[in-house]
Formats: structure tokens, sequence, C-alpha cells
């Protein structure tokens, strides 16, 4: 319920030792009851802290939590993966509920749920890491120990544009244990994370803190998806980081996947503009990315280097250091520039660990600036 005070958008105090400069809260506003002046305080903060969390929005009905998705891009009303969750190969399949009465709104989580929104009877799986990485935690380690699962944005990548939002709202949350997320890539690298984080990154720190020719190079580079990309990545396996896959020549043939549409392939800029503050970020989905093409025309087309490029641009910004870890509470309402962040599920559940949540994007009307654009 709105405050007496009006709204405030309060920044996110890092944690002491952390390089965190993203994420802040708001309160005083009702989301079911949004006025114009709300949802501009709204709009403006997303852009300028990137992740802006509610709290207690437990009320908050998948209608009103579409319509506030929606508000951002009026002309896009379909959910941002079109109906490609519902090809049998792809690796988001498993992982996604449609809500009956509210399409663009998807019900994810751990457990079973004999009722929820018009679904009946449903058995959530949280997306564990050793079902995508080459390698996995040893199975002793499992419940105190995990990894990131998959760097991503929320994207098609292939025919729909990017969303320019997600919301997530927490419906039952597991609680009380904490885990040791490991990177397992030779750095040492680890981050104590509470039970079933999202994690997210600022893709704008992650092009900050390269060196100028590799800015350089980013600003100058656009990135070639596969088509019909979570098919096609679906026989291969993750590395340890979860930022992007490893080259084993395991990736589903070109031949083998639906009908390629040409002019559905997306060839993005690696950096993209915020509409707001005109910052750029480091923006690539790296499990996804299938070429590279160069300022002189250059096309890299072997996948390996092209996956190697990308993971020694992407991986500083991914150091615990910039990892922000949010601790999830039952009726956290969260938005994230699904264009300025990236993200990962995280966390090892117990079967009977039940995690209840509603993901709401929609594929946007138009496609990301680019550095160029004025």
């Amino acid at each position: 319920m709105p405050s007496a005070t009006g709204p405030v958008v309060q920044p996110l105090t890092p944690p002491e030792g952390s390089k965190i400069n993203f994420g802040a809260t708001i309160t005083g506003i009702d989301i079911e009851n949004l006025t114009d002046s709300d949802f501009a305080l709204i709009r403006d903060a997303l852009f300028t802290h990137q992740v802006v969390i509610f709290k207690s929005q437990s009320h908050v009905s998948p209608r009103a939590q579409y319509e506030l998705t929606n508000r951002f891009d009026p002309l896009a009303t379909s959910y941002g993966h079109g109906k490609t969750v519902d090809a049998k190969r792809s690796i988001l399949h498993p992982d996604l509920k449609t809500i009956p009465h509210q399409p663009q709104v998807q019900v994810i989580g751990n457990g079973f749920v004999s009722s929820y929104e018009g679904l009946q009877n449903i058995t959530l799986r949280h997306p564990h890491h050793k079902t995508f990485h080459a390698t996995s935690i040893p199975e002793a380690d499992d419940l105190t120990h995990t990894r990131f699962y998959r760097w991503h944005i929320d994207a098609a990548l292939y025919g729909l544009a990017p969303p320019i939002v997600t919301t997530l709202l927490a419906v039952k949350v597991p609680s009380g244990r904490r885990q040791i997320c490991r990177y397992d890539d030779g750095t040492g690298d680890e981050l104590s994370v509470p039970l079933g984080t999202t994690a997210f990154v600022s893709s704008c720190t992650s092009y900050d803190i390269l060196s100028p020719k590799d800015q350089a190079f980013c600003r100058s580079t656009r990135v070639e998806y596969a088509p019909h990309p979570y098919i096609w990545m679906s026989g291969a396996k993750s590395r340890s980081d979860g930022l992007g896959m490893v080259s084993q020549g395991k990736e589903i043939p070109l031949g083998d996947l639906p009908p390629i549409e040409q002019d559905k392939i997306q060839i993005l800029p690696m950096c993209w503009k915020n509409p707001v503050t005109g910052k750029l970020a480091l923006q690539v989905h790296p499990s996804a990315i299938r070429k590279l093409h160069l300022a002189d025309g250059t096309v890299i087309e072997d996948l390996a280097e092209v996956r190697e490029i990308v993971h020694r641009l992407q991986r500083p910004g991914i150091a615990p250091e910039y990892v922000y870890a949010h601790d999830w509470e039952e009726g956290d309402f969260v938005l994230f520039h699904n264009r300025g962040v990236l993200h990962s599920v995280v966390g090892a559940f117990a079967e009977e660990e039940v995690r209840l949540f509603r993901q709401c994007n929609v594929a946007a009307s138009e496609f990301p600036l680019g550095p160029d654009h004025e």
C-alpha cells in the first residue's frame, strides 16, 4: 500500500567488500493501482538502478504483474520466448508453467504444488547445474555447495526482440540455510549465497571495468546468435561458472533444427545503450552465441574461438565482488532491466523444499539501441 509520505527510492547498501553499484528498493507505491506518476518513477528507477525491489507484495495479481511489465513497452504483448518454450527439445521446456488466465505470466520454482492460479497438481523443477554443466559438484556436497546455473538474458534471440524488463514475485520461499556458490574454474572464487537466490551482475560494470582496447572492441562488434538457440544448445554443456558453453561439438546440427527462417536470425550489438542514462552495457547471452561480426567486416565463425573471446570479456564482471545475490523473502516483487543485467538461477533444493515464483516478460516491440545510436 502507498505510504503517507509518497514513493521513496532507496539505493541498496552493498555488503562490506562488495563492489556492487546497482539495485534499489521502492516504497510507497501500490502496484495494483499504478498512477502515471508512479510508473514514471518506477521506469526512471529501473533504468538508473537496473534492479528494483518492492517488499511485501504477496497481494499483487498476475494481471497487475503483467500490466506493469507491459507498461514499459505497450506495443509488446506476447511472452518473451513466444511459443518456443513448447518445443520439447528446448532446454527451457521443463522449467516453466503458464498461468491459464494470464499467459504472459509463468510459474517457476521447485516441488509439488496442488493448486495455484488455475494450475492443478503441478510439479516444479528448480534447474540444477548437474543437468546443464559439463562437470558437477560431488553428490556429498550438493546441499551445501552450488553453482551459477546459467548467466543469461531473458530473450528468444531468434525472431522476437529481447524483453526490456522481467518481473519476479516470490510466492513461497524456503529459507534458513545458505550455500557456497563455487566457480570451479581454477580461480578459487566462491561466494556465500542465500538458498535459491537469483544472482545479478551489472552489464554496465562489466563494460566499465574492461581495458580501453577491449571496450573499443565491444563497441564495434556485433554478436550473431544461433537459430532456435535453446534447441541448438540442448546437446552441449556449460562451463562450471555458468558463463557460456564448453566447445565439444555437441550442438544440434543446423539441419536437425526446426525450419530456419534467415530473417529471424539475430545479429545484435555487443554493447546495448541504456535509454535513460546513456551508459553502455556489455550485454551478451554467452550460451547462445554462434559468430562475431567485427568492425572490419571479418566474421569469426570458429565457435570455440567465439566463446573464448566472449568469456574473456564477460568473466571479470561476474567476479564475487560484483554479484548481487538477492535474499528472497515471500512477497518480494523484483523488476530487473533485462537489457542491462545478466542473471542466473542459483542453488540446489531438497525435493521437499517448495519454491513458488511468478515470472513475466514480454518480447519487445523494438530491438536494443547500439552504442552509435543518438
